[in-house]
């Protein structure tokens, strides 16, 4: 889109990367949460401030960069950049606790028992009853931030990303009270490179026991053993807060993993980040027994 005085706005710039993306205008629509007559009068007006042809060819199937459109992305990109750092900064100057914090958890992470959302601003008010306190929504796909402020507890850090440790998680393995089963219920051959995966079959190798059911997720891991289709590694907040599951080991240390809060580093000081990051740290403190796999072996 063109402001009044022929320049560009960085709103344009948005749309046009957003179908070069997305491959049509409606895609885009979704990812921007514009309509797609939005999308196409701002794209419209984008490619009339060159002067020249479109900068996409209309498919019937949606749309595709031209020769034209594929020159001007290395430029939109390193605008888009600027754009976010700068946004990134002024949600961190911003004295308010407000905005939205995406917490973008693994596999194992999720689920993590605590109230949701719990903190304390920077004026010592919980963030469940401050004024303005900002959502919290989950996220298992950690990505680069694009206008709103994210958080990715994870194992690994990235350039310009903040590493803020949270606590060890421990795993054991569990199976349904009274039940009598060797089986076990494990990860798909696609992820078996997971480090439960790889634990799994070790014992499978060793023992000759069978692989009951392979399923892609640990939510399915924990419905499939509370059926009683075998035994799985569960992190021990699952399986020691669970009355109807029994732990079978120890928790089993080259599975655990010591979880990393990232944040970009514009933005560790915003009012709602560290309100966030505060109330992460704090459910990690209270749970530290259960997350850390000692709450059974306490209270057994």
């Amino acid at each position: 889109m063109a402001a009044l005085d022929g320049t560009m706005d960085w709103d344009g710039v948005r749309v046009f990367l957003a179908v070069a993306r997305h491959g049509s205008l409606r895609a885009a629509g979704r990812a921007l949460g514009l309509s797609q007559p939005t999308i196409a009068r701002r794209l419209a007006a984008f490619e009339a401030t060159f002067g020249g042809p479109t900068l996409f060819d209309r498919l019937p199937d949606g749309a595709r960069l031209n020769a034209a459109g594929d020159q001007l992305v290395p430029a939109a990109e390193s605008v888009e950049r600027a754009m976010l750092t700068l946004e990134r900064r002024r949600a961190a100057a911003a004295p308010v606790l407000t905005g939205t914090v995406r917490v973008a958890t693994g596999e194992l992470c999720r689920g993590i028992p605590g109230p949701l959302p719990v903190g304390i601003g920077d004026d010592g008010t919980p963030l469940r009853h401050h004024p303005g306190a900002g959502r919290i929504t989950t996220d298992g796909k950690p990505r680069a931030t694009r206008g709103r402020s994210r958080l990715a507890p994870r194992t690994a850090g990235q350039r310009r990303l903040l590493r803020l440790q949270a606590r060890h998680l421990a795993c054991a393995v569990y199976r349904r009270r009274g039940e009598d089963t060797d089986a076990w219920v494990t990860y798909t051959e696609e992820q078996a490179h997971y480090a439960p995966a790889r634990w799994v079959e070790r014992q499978v190798e060793t023992t000759g026991n069978a692989v009951a059911l392979r399923a892609s997720s640990m939510l399915m891991h924990v419905e499939a053993i509370l059926a009683g289709t075998g035994r799985g590694v569960l992190p021990c907040y699952v399986g020691d807060g669970h009355p109807l599951l029994e732990r079978l080991s120890p928790p089993i240390a080259e599975i655990a993993a010591d979880y990393w809060m990232i944040v970009h580093r514009d933005l560790r000081r915003a009012p709602c980040v560290r309100a966030v990051i505060d109330w992460i740290r704090q459910v990690f403190a209270e749970q530290r027994e259960l997350i850390a796999g000692e709450f059974s072996a306490r209270t057994a």
